[in-house]
């Protein structure tokens, strides 16, 4: 089968990857689901992966097939599945997980002990076939296309995580800013405005990202070049503050941000990463506010998303690419040229 590897690390998108032949894999274990994959997103952090930026948080054995976001049809099950057979269709959570240890049994997937991570610690889905296995599989809905669902299985759930979370302490006529309207924040966005009656500032450098951002539900959206982000918001919110800002950028800039506009006691949610928190103690004890990270989400997060996703609340802005347009789709998105999510299609 084909599939797209990573043979060392490198800064040079445009010639990150390499699409090869190799073996397709086999099942091995009793839980284990051979998926053939029709759509894989290709997420920021697919870039971070080839910069090695991981090295210092994970084991990874080169080469290695990256490709996390993976949707497609159960071609081949193990001898205990039981809840697909061959021929349906299903997003694959990227974590595969033991079921056994404390963080399993306490529903925290990204915690768990002894996960496997697809196209991050294992081999991923940027190529003809996918294994995982039964835990980490959610079937889709008949009406949902799994190429236009597969981002969801990473950027989708990471961005409901965050705003899960934010709903939690969002009162109708309070404040939310999202910063960063692009792969996940659009989709952050719109989970906000299905889950809360907050207002929703929508903060980004591109016009067409701010364009979006009106379209899915932005009550404001300010443009962070020309304009003077904290003054905005303090204006919309009369000097209240943002109750919970969801962060997608996470970059010093903007993460400098956070004294200025979340209101007291309000959370500044990290998603997007790259850069740093450098603020002053006092500035979190005088404004009592909190930096939270985020990453990927639960697999009954996937579920809900997917809920979500089905009732037409949720829908993704995408573009599709062959598997051998690769590097070109790592090197657009590195230069912030594309909008939305892109897809590869194996």
């Amino acid at each position: 089968m084909r599939a797209a590897r990573l043979h060392e690390y490198t800064d040079d998108m445009a010639n990150g990857l390499t699409v090869e032949e190799v073996d397709r894999p086999e099942i091995g274990s009793g839980d284990g689901v051979l998926v053939e994959v029709e759509g894989a997103g290709w997420c920021q952090t697919d870039n971070h992966i080839v910069e090695g930026m991981w090295t210092d948080y994970v084991d990874q054995d080169l080469p290695m097939t990256l490709g996390h976001e993976n949707a497609g049809t159960v071609v081949e099950v193990g001898d205990d599945v039981r809840t697909v057979e061959p021929g349906d269709r299903v997003v694959c959570h990227p974590v595969q997980t033991c079921g056994v240890c404390r963080a399993c049994r306490e529903g925290e997937t990204m915690y768990c002990e002894n996960q496997s991570f697809n196209g991050l610690t294992v081999d991923g889905g940027f190529a003809d076939y996918l294994l995982t296995g039964e835990r980490s599989i959610v079937p889709l809905p008949g009406g949902v296309d799994p190429v236009d669902i597969a981002p969801h299985a990473d950027a989708g759930i990471t961005a409901y995580h965050a705003a899960k979370r934010s709903v939690r302490d969002l009162a109708p006529g309070d404040t939310a800013v999202v910063i960063g309207v692009g792969g996940l924040g659009h989709i952050g966005l719109q989970c906000l405005d299905a889950m809360s009656a907050a207002d929703v500032v929508a903060v980004d450098l591109k016009e067409s990202a701010r364009e979006l951002a009106t379209d899915l539900g932005a009550q404001l959206t300010v443009d962070p070049e020309s304009e003077d982000v904290a003054a905005v918001v303090d204006d919309f919110t009369d000097g209240t503050g943002a109750a919970q800002v969801l962060d997608f950028v996470g970059a010093d800039e903007t993460t400098a941000l956070a004294p200025d506009i979340v209101a007291a006691g309000g959370d500044h949610q990290i998603i997007g990463y790259g850069g740093h928190v450098h603020e002053p103690a006092q500035a979190l004890v005088n404004g009592e506010f909190s930096f939270q990270g985020n990453i990927v989400g639960r697999y009954t997060e996937l579920q809900e998303l997917v809920a979500l996703v089905d009732r037409g609340d949720v829908e993704l802005t995408t573009s599709r690419y062959d598997l051998g347009d690769i590097n070109t789709v790592a090197e657009r998105l590195e230069h912030g040229e594309i909008d939305g999510r892109a897809v590869i299609t194996p």
